[in-house]
């Protein structure tokens, strides 16, 4: 059994303004990550452009047919 370290009784308010203060602290941290997250995920993108884009030229150069034209 626990004891309270004082004999005051919890009030509802104490409670919500607790609860506010948590949800606030959250919602702090959430947007920081999610700005974080955004920049890093516009980062992957663009890095996976560049190897996609990379891939694709060394495919074209690979397979490109050459095409010898005669006149007569």
């Amino acid at each position: 059994m626990s004891q309270n370290r004082s004999d005051v009784p919890i009030s509802r308010e104490d409670i919500k303004n607790k609860l506010g203060d948590l949800q606030g602290e959250a919602l702090d941290q959430v947007g920081e990550a999610k700005s974080q997250l955004v920049a890093v995920a516009a980062g992957v993108a663009v890095a996976v452009l560049v190897v996609v884009f990379l891939l694709g030229r060394r495919g074209g150069k690979r397979s490109s047919a050459i095409i010898e034209v005669r006149r007569s």
